[in-house]
């Protein structure tokens, strides 16, 4: 029995910048930074050649081709795990629509799983390789790239995108001030579960006419790193909230009236900025607010359920490898 742990992301600055359209033209760079939040995965051999599948549903399959699981099936077939197998995925967070990267979160932990099922320790950069190419290149998702790589190295991270070549590296050395980041972060579930195929793709078609304001927040992430690494948190905020309404001209979902209205009950109350997470139009507010006024924004926003969450600094990890011949 095999079980990775993978951990989820919030995306703090420079989103959609990782978009390929964009960064084969001109590099493109994101801070995001991996939450103690995780999704699980299990692999186990089964007594017989069949397939079993469980997830929200439960699928029982005689060959890979069959498993409707389109990121199981892919993630199978790219590690050569063909048959007599069991495969689980389980989520601190219901997946669906959460915008804090889960599909990637998955993919990257079927893959770790799967690789030490097959007796390979794969690396941080290999995972995410992987998870990029069953997500981009064979689903054709529109999608960008910050979401595997994230989850596979986790921390707080600077993310550089040029060329098809992508840099990762710790935005600060020192954890206890990406601690007093995390602790100026609030997380709020908008109550609305979203297909972000629909807002990802509208973005990814307007990129060449949104070149101009991708470049500007591929600037804020830049600008971002700067602040931490000078120990300007607080300048953090204003950049979140200056990345907020550049990213609502790249799509027209990427936020809607009770959204904005929760944002703007948030700046009232005192948080500096935020942003809709992932692609927008739902899952999860993420807000950048001094610790002293975030008891007035829990109490502007009380009809909404805060996430409690700290940081996680490992990335995808293996909890359990108990491998019998």
């Amino acid at each position: 029995m095999i079980i990775t742990q993978t951990p989820l992301r919030v995306s703090l600055l420079g989103g959609g910048s990782d978009f390929p359209d964009f960064y084969a033209r001109e590099p493109g760079c994101v801070l995001s930074a991996t939450i103690d939040k995780y999704v699980n995965v299990i692999v186990k051999r089964r007594y017989d050649n069949l397939i079993r599948v469980g997830y929200t549903r439960q699928e029982i399959e005689p060959e890979v081709s069959l498993v409707r699981h389109d990121l199981v099936r892919e993630a199978m077939r790219l590690t050569g795990v063909e048959r007599g197998v069991e495969i689980v995925t389980m989520a601190d967070i219901p997946s669906r629509g959460s915008g804090l990267g889960s599909s990637s979160t998955v993919t990257v932990g079927l893959l770790h799983a799967l690789h030490v099922y097959q007796g390979w320790l794969p690396t941080r950069a290999e995972l995410a390789a992987g998870a990029c190419r069953i997500e981009l290149d064979i689903l054709g998702r529109p999608s960008g790239k910050q979401d595997q790589y994230a989850a596979a190295y986790g921390g707080l991270r600077h993310i550089r995108f040029e060329g098809r070549e992508v840099r990762v590296e710790h935005a600060v050395s020192d954890r206890a001030v990406a601690r007093r980041l995390a602790e100026r972060l609030m997380l709020f579930d908008t109550g609305v579960a979203r297909q972000s195929a629909d807002v990802l793709a509208e973005q990814k078609a307007h990129i060449a006419d949104r070149r101009d304001s991708l470049r500007r927040l591929a600037g804020l992430a830049m600008s971002g790193l700067a602040a931490l690494r000078d120990g300007r948190l607080d300048d953090v905020g204003g950049l979140m909230h200056e990345g907020w309404l550049l990213k609502q001209g790249l799509a027209s979902k990427v936020t809607n009236r009770a959204i904005g209205g929760m944002y703007s009950a948030a700046r009232e109350a005192g948080a500096m900025g935020g942003k809709i997470s992932g692609a927008g139009g739902g899952g999860f507010l993420l807000l950048f607010c001094p610790p002293q006024r975030q008891s007035d924004v829990r109490q502007a926003l009380r009809a909404w359920r805060e996430l409690e969450f700290g940081l996680d600094f490992e990335g995808s990890i293996v909890l359990l490898n108990s491998r019998r011949s």
